[in-house]
């Protein structure tokens, strides 16, 4: 391939594919290479959107099968027929990565499939299965590979028993016994599922808490609600060892204070241990682009390697490794080489667990707050007292606004509840433009609504929630 570009993106992730569109609108003549064969990345393909399918199905069947009476719906001979639950899965997502590739046909995006590799300044060499490898010339080359799956020491994954999350949304049964590794997002998430349709479910975390990095009063209630649905915990605990057998797997747990070991036996094990930036064989070294101890991209505000006309975006630096910040990275970096002013705040990136009920956050915790010394002030209200979660009957969690002490202006937003995910963004929007807790208390809400749980929460920082 002769073609000049003005821009090249290797990888076609939430982060490469919005970088590609925005860089296309903006006037450049923009190439996107994908190895995968499909557009997505991990997100669409093999995480966030198949996970979603399969968490709102079954939690569609536990609703009905386990509420269904107190709501006025009584059914017989329920079940839950997982295997059409996974082919609406794979149809959600081929239409979505089909989608992706007809926008980049709107723009003008051309779509290379191939392994991308950086050869230097202006240069980008495309491995094709079964063919020779192919250079592509362009004046800027943005690294958008996303992140892989975090190995555990001591755990090999054989993809049979022992599984990643990739393995565990493809899984063609349900397990009867199923072992986390791992109480973040990804393991709480798809464990959801899994007990859910019947499965019983461990939980094994490193840390004495669940959600590392949480509100810690948030963790402690929902740790309290998952337990209530089923879900067992063994924190504080790390493992040491797996064995793996066509039937099941037998992991060695040790308690961290105490030394004491345990055999735990599993149908399977999820290793939900965290990801890591997938910058491997991409010809970082060789070009001299700088990497970090964790493997990940040094830039600048930018997005600007140390090597002039090569940026980085996404799960591939620093950051939250997100979906919706890597596509902010992917906008703001080609707006940047456009000479526009663009700048992503990580701090206000919004952070979602869509389990049931769901947990949501944006800006700084507690913890964090006193370990930087600010003084603060805290607001809560239980969605108990929401007129709206009363009818639902789902009534479950909180929401919490932590103000400045002295300007008041919103610093953190922690929501465990119904629809939090999609509530926080009330939050977002009124942090990025400094608003004060006053500022949304004293901002009509919609009656009866959720998000009035936000307001009363707003009220509560100055002391005077209405309904409570």
């Amino acid at each position: 391939m002769s073609e000049q570009f003005d821009v090249v993106i290797i990888g076609g992730g939430p982060a490469g594919y919005v970088a590609a569109i925005r860089s296309a609108q903006l006037g450049f003549k923009t190439a996107c290479v994908e190895q995968r064969g499909a557009l997505g990345g991990t997100c669409l393909n093999e995480g966030c959107i198949p996970s979603k399918a399969l968490l709102h199905d079954s939690e569609v069947f536990e609703h009905i099968s386990h509420e269904g009476r107190e709501h006025g719906i009584i059914a017989s001979g329920l079940k839950a027929d997982y295997k059409a639950m996974q082919t609406r899965k794979k149809g959600v997502v081929e239409n979505l990565t089909k989608g992706i590739e007809g926008l980049f046909k709107k723009n003008k995006v051309t779509y290379v499939i191939g392994h991308g590799i950086v050869m230097g300044k202006g240069e980008v060499a495309v491995k094709k299965e079964g063919g020779t490898p192919e250079s592509i010339k362009a004046k800027h080359i943005i690294i958008a590979t996303g992140s892989e799956v975090a190995k555990l020491p001591g755990v090999e994954v054989d993809g049979k028993r022992i599984l990643t999350s990739r393995e565990a949304l493809e899984l063609t049964e349900v397990p009867g016994s199923l072992v986390v590794i791992g109480a973040g997002v990804i393991g709480l998430e798809l464990g959801s599922v899994f007990r859910r349709l019947g499965a019983q479910v461990t939980v094994v975390e490193f840390m004495d808490h669940i959600t590392p990095g949480q509100d810690a009063e948030v963790s402690r209630q929902f740790q309290k609600i998952l337990e209530k649905q089923g879900m067992q915990f063994k924190l504080a605990s790390k493992v040491t060892g797996a064995k793996s057998s066509p039937k099941n797997v037998e992991l060695t747990v040790e308690a961290k204070e105490s030394g004491k070991t345990e055999t735990l036996k599993a149908d399977y094990v999820l290793v939900a241990v965290g990801r890591k930036a997938h910058t491997d064989k991409l010809g970082l070294t060789e070009s001299g682009v700088a990497v970090d101890e964790r493997g990940r991209i040094i830039v600048d505000d930018h997005f600007r390697t140390n090597v002039e006309g090569i940026y980085a975006i996404g799960d591939v630096i620093a950051g939250p490794m997100l979906a919706h910040k890597a596509e902010e990275d992917g906008v703001a970096c080609v707006e940047s080489i456009a000479g526009q002013k663009a700048h992503v705040d990580y701090n206000l990136v919004p952070g979602v667990i869509y389990t049931h009920p769901e947990v949501a956050s944006v800006g700084k915790t507690e913890e964090k707050l006193k370990a930087e010394g600010v003084q603060y002030k805290v607001g809560k209200f239980p969605f108990l007292a929401n007129s709206r979660a009363r009818a639902m009957g789902q009534t479950d969690g909180f929401v919490k606004i932590i103000a400045d002490a002295n300007s008041d202006e919103v610093l953190g937003v922690h929501i465990i509840g119904p629809q939090a995910g999609t509530m926080i963004m009330e939050a977002a929007l009124a942090m990025e433009f400094k608003a004060s807790a006053e500022d949304i208390a004293r901002t009509c809400h919609s009656h009866p609504d959720l998000h009035e749980a936000i307001k009363e929460a707003a009220l509560a920082v100055a002391g005077r929630a209405i309904h409570i």
